[in-house]
């Protein structure tokens, strides 16, 4: 059996064509057109436009007029957020600015001449001014939409830090809640001494600001237990250790022991998993310093031509275990010496971990003789060497100045 076809017909597309370098009909000349003339020309550029450009194309016109014609820029700009352009507004835009009439009285004429037609040729401005209107209106709304949407999301709530972390320990021990619940209703087919807090912990991978919540939220009841089990005899008790009593009647001796145990259990979960994971955290490590930084802030005297002397590089003072120093300013040379098993440090312009009790100095009565026999002095020397000055010996303490020549430095 033949099927029949069908007799709906078929609406017809229109394709739109965009050929390179084609050229749209022209305006000039138009005052020496009769109305007929005139206007077969405005309709073809009419039909070019619209079967050689998309709405798109010809819409960029319209905000050109508008610029040209007193539009603001904020009405331009409204106009542009419009959802639906109709395509026959950027068509007339772009036959204005190509230089056609905004109204030809000779159209007219030839119009009213023609048999059949009705209605008058109007301004194209007539049409195009309060389309115009409703787009910019429209632009404004969607405007005003989009700064309250944006308003409202600034708005918008953001929970903190901690919030999504209580929320996640919650999800993590609700379990917890379940099980005491369960007991309270029935504790015989419910017992707590089967549960193990530190089992759902591990499984849940709890960490220590979960943990925080938990302790925070059963820290309560757990002291109320104890303090259920220390309650003296009833003749004994104040009024607040009473009512404790009386909120427990319901259960006897061996449940309140269960539940007492449970808690104990849970609390001891807690410092275990804190006691694991804090023996897993990572140590941090100090960051080393070098020699170089450790002594940037001293204060010495790089050199001296008065004394024909200088300073070693002040960074061989750092774990150096003996040093020899001269204060040009009240010629006293000293000897620092390290502690035991210890190298010098700096802090400021202070050295440390030098012994007090071996560590002195001696002022120099003719440093022009003495002082070229330290620029030359070894380690093993350094006492021999110092015992032939023979002024009075006294303490160092340690401080550096701007006065300060490092003469040696001995690791």
């Amino acid at each position: 059996m033949a099927i029949p076809k069908s007799t709906k017909k078929r609406k017809v597309k229109l394709a739109r064509r965009k050929v390179k370098g084609l050229q749209a009909p022209s305006f000039e000349g138009w005052e020496k057109l009769n109305g007929a003339e005139f206007h077969r020309l405005k309709r073809n550029v009419n039909d070019f436009y619209y079967m050689n450009y998309k709405h798109t194309d010809n819409i960029e016109h319209c905000f050109t007029w508008m610029k040209e014609n007193g539009y603001s820029k904020s009405e331009i700009s409204s106009c542009k957020k419009a959802a639906k352009y109709n395509g026959l507004i950027g068509i007339y835009c772009r036959m204005l600015l190509d230089g056609c009439p905004d109204y030809n009285p000779k159209e007219q004429e030839y119009w009213q001449s023609c048999p059949g037609t009705t209605g008058d040729i109007r301004p194209m401005t007539d049409y195009l001014k309060p389309k115009i209107a409703e787009l910019i209106e429209q632009g404004k709304d969607i405007i005003e939409e989009k700064k309250a949407d944006e308003k409202s999301k600034k708005k918008a709530y953001v929970p903190s830090i901690q919030e999504r972390l209580e929320e996640a320990a919650e999800e993590k021990a609700g379990e917890l809640d379940e099980w005491i619940d369960n007991w309270m209703r029935d504790s015989k087919t419910n017992p707590l001494k089967d549960k193990v807090p530190l089992k759902l912990f591990k499984k849940n991978q709890m960490n220590l600001g979960h943990l925080r919540f938990v302790t925070k939220w059963f820290e309560g009841p757990y002291q109320e237990l104890k303090d259920l089990n220390d309650l003296p005899t009833a003749s004994k008790r104040d009024e607040m250790q009473s009512q404790l009593a009386e909120g427990y009647d319901k259960y006897s001796k061996p449940q309140i022991k269960e539940l007492t145990d449970f808690y104990k259990r849970l609390f001891d979960a807690i410092e275990i998993m804190k006691a694991e994971q804090k023996q897993n955290r990572a140590v941090r490590k100090p960051k080393v310093k070098s020699a170089q930084e450790l002594v940037k802030k001293l204060k010495f005297k790089p050199s001296d031509g008065d004394f024909g002397i200088a300073s070693v590089n002040p960074s061989e003072l750092i774990d150096a275990t003996a040093v020899v120093v001269f204060n040009t300013k009240n010629r006293k040379l000293g000897i620092y010496y390290a502690q035991e098993h210890a190298g010098f440090k700096v802090k400021g312009t202070t050295l440390q971990f030098y012994d007090e009790a071996r560590s002195t100095q001696k002022t120099v009565r003719k440093p022009s003789e003495v002082l070229p026999n330290w620029k030359k002095v070894t380690k093993h020397k350094l006492k021999p060497q110092f015992g032939y000055l023979k002024t009075t010996e006294t303490k160092l303490n340690g401080r550096f100045n701007a006065d300060t020549i490092i003469l040696k430095a001995f690791k």
